[in-house]
Parts: C-alpha cells; sequence; structure tokens
C-alpha cells in the first residue's frame, strides 16, 4: 500500500509542482480539507489561501487562488488561476497590497459599492494567503 500521493499543481501558466508527497491540505470552499495517499475519489472547488503539503516530515506552502481538485487513483490535482510558492513571495510586496486592499474595502463599505468591494474582498484574501503562505502571522 502506498505511503504517498502525487501532487500536481497546474495553472494557466504551466505545472508549479509534480512530486509525491505524504500529506496535502487545502483551502476548499466548504472548508480546509485534508489529502493523504489512498484518499478516495473526490472533486472540490478551491478558494483563495494555503496549500500545505508534507515531505518528507517537512511542511511546504504554496498561496493558490481559486480554482478545482482532484483526487484520483493516488494522485491529488489542483487546477488553480494562481500559485505562489511561500518561499519565493515578497512579504513586503504582500503587505502593501494587504495595505491597499483594506484602504479599497473600506472606501467601497462607506461608499456602498458592490463591485469595488467584491473586489478589495479578493485583493485582501490574495494578500493574506501570500503572507500566511510565506510564513507570516496575519
Amino acid at each position: 500500500m502506498a505511503t504517498q500521493i502525487q501532487l500536481e499543481v497546474v495553472t494557466p501558466k504551466g505545472a508549479v509542482i509534480s512530486e509525491q508527497v505524504d500529506m496535502v491540505t487545502a483551502p476548499g470552499y466548504a472548508g480546509v480539507f485534508g489529502v493523504l495517499a489512498n484518499h478516495a475519489p473526490l472533486l472540490s472547488t478551491i478558494k483563495i489561501g494555503t496549500l500545505v503539503y508534507k515531505k518528507d516530515g517537512q511542511d511546504a506552502t504554496l498561496m493558490v487562488s481559486g480554482g478545482f481538485c482532484e483526487v484520483s487513483n493516488n494522485k491529488v490535482t489542483f487546477l488553480v488561476e494562481s500559485a505562489e510558492r511561500g518561499a519565493e513571495i515578497d512579504t513586503e510586496r504582500a503587505l502593501r497590497a494587504k495595505e491597499r486592499a483594506e484602504k479599497r474595502l473600506a472606501e467601497a463599505i462607506a461608499q456602498q459599492e458592490k463591485i469595488d468591494r467584491a473586489r478589495a474582498e479578493a485583493a485582501l484574501q490574495r494578500a493574506l494567503a501570500r503572507l500566511k503562505a510565506a510564513g507570516q502571522q496575519v
């Protein structure tokens, strides 16, 4: 019986990760879920958040933004809009993006603009996920 599962993370720009891992934890719309080797088949939507995978006792993180996940035949595939490795995230840039998004969100709420509010909320979620994936406290 296999003790690892094949992890594939793919964006429109191409593959980000393709390797055998011990465990994956992902941000689904219904909540965070985990996948181990020999998991039952599963389809799920993915929201903006942090994907964590464990390999050889070490945790690694990715910021993912929206997409789908399929688990089948001891393989978990994520088809997402974007993915960034936590170690490669520019935390200063992410902090500035967070501040801009918080300011835009406050302005959109004050002016009751639904479209701007939705954009600001999505930008804030992306910035927070980047910071979390980079190991920053948010």
